[in-house]
């Protein structure tokens, strides 16, 4: 049994750097591929092998694909809001401490998570009914507050229903396939790469061995912030790892950039691993891959629970090296590009990953999408008020 589950963690390690490094391949669908050969798989694995492989396979691409974010400007869903300091720290060399800081995020999350575990289990066993009646309005709360916190809070509010009417169309279009990779890739992806293009034409040499200097309070404040954020997102349907940064940023203040970049490496891993809990608890599962897990095993137990945790623990340290050297990797070659010609064959890329996971229905999207994304950096307002492109409809589905 040792040995089935080590070789299916280590396989899952090697499908998490694929799917990390890869813009538009989610850890969702491969899940769905291995539960869909199960029956064939089952005959080489158990179960709960098959199990550890989704988990491994989770934790490492929660590492890995702040890379793509940063380097590439390519954000999924959950490393969205990433974009925006991870390539300001790139076009000033510091692409590598970027990483190494969303690195520290999503480990020190890991750690704090499992040392957490029991202590959510009892916030969701006793209070889960009375924070989930509350989330639509906090939700409005908190974009009031973002807006108002602008110095042109009447393009901040246009930026947030432009982008929130977009959402509401976007998503809610029948049969449309991968809705929110196109829509965010226009948003906050292409959008920014476009407007970058104009005031650089080489990247600079990128610092490798630069010393990152953290004071243990920023670290301490962005790691619990990720806590909660990661939380909510674990235990509350619709609200993904992007809102739940913002609703970090309202309560915990003055992150800056190397403290939100802690925040967002965090969020995504403790979202996966505080899945298990709801799983365990409540026997509902608010993350996909967690939801192939809940197929795979019935009826989870307290002993499958430290076997999973034990799992993400030695993936999530193998990750830490394979980030940073893969990193290291990327940081010597993309110097060496042509800035311009790398962004055009980023947009390039991207355009033909659209084409390919969403049709021509997804490249009208992407333009859209990108058109709207470009206002905020004109006009000079944050780019989270596009962020009501999944704000709006979270709220709505919550308050109606």
């Amino acid at each position: 049994m040792f040995i089935e589950i080590l070789v299916a963690m280590i396989l899952g390690i090697f499908v998490g750097v694929i799917t990390g490094l890869t813009p538009g391949i989610h850890i969702n669908l491969v899940s769905l591929l291995v539960l869909s050969a199960s029956p064939f798989l089952s005959y080489y694995f158990t179960l709960v092998s098959l199990a550890c492989f989704i988990i491994s396979m989770s934790v490492t691409h929660s590492f890995l694909d702040s890379i793509p974010s940063i380097y590439f400007g390519a954000p999924d869903s959950d490393q969205v809001l990433g974009v925006l300091p991870g390539h300001r720290y790139l076009l000033a060399g510091h692409g590598y401490i970027a990483l190494k800081l969303t690195v520290i995020g999503s480990f020190g999350a890991l750690l704090l998570s499992i040392l957490l575990f029991p202590f959510f289990m009892l916030i969701v066993e006793y209070g889960y009914d009375y924070i989930s009646g509350y989330i639509g309005y906090l939700l409005l709360l908190v974009v009031v507050f973002m807006t108002l916190r602008n110095n042109k809070k009447l393009w901040a509010l246009l930026v947030f229903l432009l982008s929130g009417v977009l959402g509401l169309i976007v998503l809610n279009i029948p049969g449309f396939e991968n809705p929110l990779f196109p829509m965010l890739s226009g948003l906050f992806g292409i959008s920014t790469l476009i407007y970058s293009i104009n005031s650089n034409e080489s990247l600079p040499v990128q610092k490798i061995n630069h010393e990152l200097k953290l004071s243990k309070k920023l670290v301490l404040k962005a790691l619990f912030s990720g806590q909660f954020s990661g939380f909510l997102t674990a235990v509350l349907p619709g609200v993904g790892a992007a809102i739940a940064a913002i609703l970090s940023l309202q309560i915990t203040r003055n992150l800056g950039d190397k403290g939100f970049l802690i925040l967002s490496g965090s969020i995504n891993t403790v979202n996966f691993i505080l899945s298990m809990v709801t799983l365990y608890i409540l026997n509902k599962a608010r993350n996909g891959a967690v939801i192939v897990v809940q197929m795979l095993v019935e009826g989870i137990t307290l002993s499958n629970v430290l076997v999973f945790l034990s799992v993400t623990l030695v993936a999530g340290s193998v990750s830490v090296f394979l980030a940073l050297r893969i990193a290291k990797i990327f940081s010597r070659i993309i110097s060496l590009v042509n800035y311009r010609l790398l962004v055009v064959g980023i947009i390039f890329f991207i355009i033909v990953l659209v084409i390919f996971l969403s049709g021509l229905l997804g490249l009208l999207v992407l333009f859209v999408s990108t058109a709207v994304g470009l206002i905020p950096a004109v006009v000079k307002v944050s780019r989270t008020q596009a962020m009501g492109c999944i704000m709006l409809p979270v709220m709505i589905y919550f308050i109606m």
